[in-house]
C-alpha cells in the first residue's frame, strides 16, 4: 500500500516540479478526508497539482469557474422541465464529481461561495427539498487568488474552517523552472499520466489511514496546542474542537505516508502551518496575515512531552 503512493508522490512531482512538500500535503489532505485550499498568485501551478492529482487517483474531476456572475445552481445542478415525461428531472451540477477543483473560489459572491458548505462538511447536498449524496471519496481542491488584488470576495471563516489545509505553492526554485523551461508545458505531460490507483482502492487507503494509534501522551500534546491557542494573549481567538480534529486527522495521514501506524510528535509538527494557519489570527493583526508567526511561536513554545 505504501509503495502505490510512493509512486503516486512520484508521478505528482515529475509534472509539478519543486514541489515536493507541498504535493506531500496535499496527498495527506486527500488521505484524511480533507478539503484543500491552494491560495497563491496566478500561473503558479495550482489547476496543474489538481488535474495531476485527479489523473494519477484515478478520481472524476470537474472544474468549477468560480466568477462574480456565478449562481449556486450552476455549482450544485438544477431540476429542467421535460416535455416527454411531464415532470421535472434533476440534472447534477458539477459539484457531483470526486475531485473538484473550485477555481479562484474568492471571486464569487458570498451567495456562491456558501453553496460549498454543506458539499464540503456533511457529503450531500439538499436541492429542492431533496437530500442527494455526493461520491465517496470526495475531495474539494480550492484554489484563491491574494486577497489585495482586485475583484475578490475573502472567505468567511466559517468557509475557512471547513478546508482542512491551506497552501502556498509559491515561485518555483531556478533549477526546477529551468526544467520546466526546457520540458515543454505541463499539460502536454498531463496527457501521458495513467491511473495509478481508482476510488475504490482510494477509499480503502483512506480507512487505513482513519486507524493509525495515536497515544495519550500524543492526544495530550494536541490538546496542549489547542489550548495553548485559547489562552495566550497574542490569539484573536482559540482552536475550535474542528480544528483539532483536523490537526489530529492530518498527522495520522502524514505518519501513514511514512510507513507508520501510529503517530508521533513530528507528524504533528510536520502538517501544523497548513492545518491551522487559516484558523487562527493574531489579535493585533485582524487580518489574518499574522497566522504564520503565531504557529512559529506554538512550535517553539508548546513542548511536545
Amino acid at each position: 500500500m505504501l509503495s502505490e503512493l510512493e509512486a503516486c508522490l512520484t508521478r505528482i512531482n515529475a509534472v509539478l516540479l519543486g514541489k515536493e512538500a507541498q504535493v506531500r500535503l496535499a496527498v495527506t489532505c486527500l488521505l484524511a478526508r480533507g478539503h484543500l485550499l491552494l491560495e497563491d498568485l496566478p500561473g503558479m501551478g495550482k489547476t496543474t497539482l489538481s488535474h495531476t492529482l485527479a489523473r494519477v487517483m484515478g478520481l472524476a474531476f470537474q472544474r468549477i469557474q468560480f466568477t462574480s456572475d456565478l449562481l449556486p445552481g450552476d455549482i450544485l445542478g438544477t431540476s429542467v422541465f421535460d416535455r416527454d415525461s411531464g415532470r421535472f428531472v434533476f440534472h447534477p451540477g458539477p459539484i457531483f464529481a470526486e475531485l473538484v477543483l473550485a477555481d479562484e473560489i474568492n471571486r464569487a459572491t458570498p451567495k456562491s461561495q456558501s453553496a460549498l458548505l454543506e458539499a464540503m462538511e456533511e457529503g450531500q447536498v439538499t436541492i429542492e427539498g431533496a437530500t442527494r449524496p455526493l461520491p465517496d471519496p470526495f475531495f474539494v481542491i480550492a484554489t484563491q487568488n491574494p486577497a489585495n488584488q482586485g475583484g475578490t470576495f475573502a472567505l468567511p471563516e466559517s468557509q475557512l474552517d471547513r478546508f482542512l489545509m491551506r497552501l502556498s505553492l509559491g515561485y518555483p526554485a531556478r533549477e526546477a523552472e529551468k526544467a520546466l523551461l526546457m520540458g515543454g508545458t505541463r499539460r502536454d505531460a498531463l496527457a501521458h499520466i495513467e491511473p495509478l490507483l481508482d476510488h475504490t482502492r482510494l477509499h480503502e487507503i483512506q480507512a487505513e489511514v482513519a486507524r493509525v494509534r495515536v497515544s495519550d501522551a500524543l492526544a495530550d500534546y494536541v490538546l496542549r496546542l489547542v489550548e495553548a491557542t485559547r489562552t495566550q494573549p497574542q490569539f484573536a481567538w482559540g482552536l475550535s474542537p474542528r480544528g483539532s480534529l483536523a490537526l489530529l486527522a492530518a498527522a495520522r495521514a502524514w505518519a501513514f505516508l511514512d510507513g507508520r501506524d501510529y503517530v508521533i510528535p513530528e507528524d504533528v509538527q510536520a502538517v501544523l502551518p497548513a492545518v491551522v494557519g487559516h484558523r487562527l489570527r493574531e489579535r493585533a493583526d485582524p487580518t489574518g496575515l499574522g497566522g504564520g508567526t503565531l504557529v512559529q511561536w506554538l512550535l517553539r513554545e508548546v513542548p511536545p512531552l
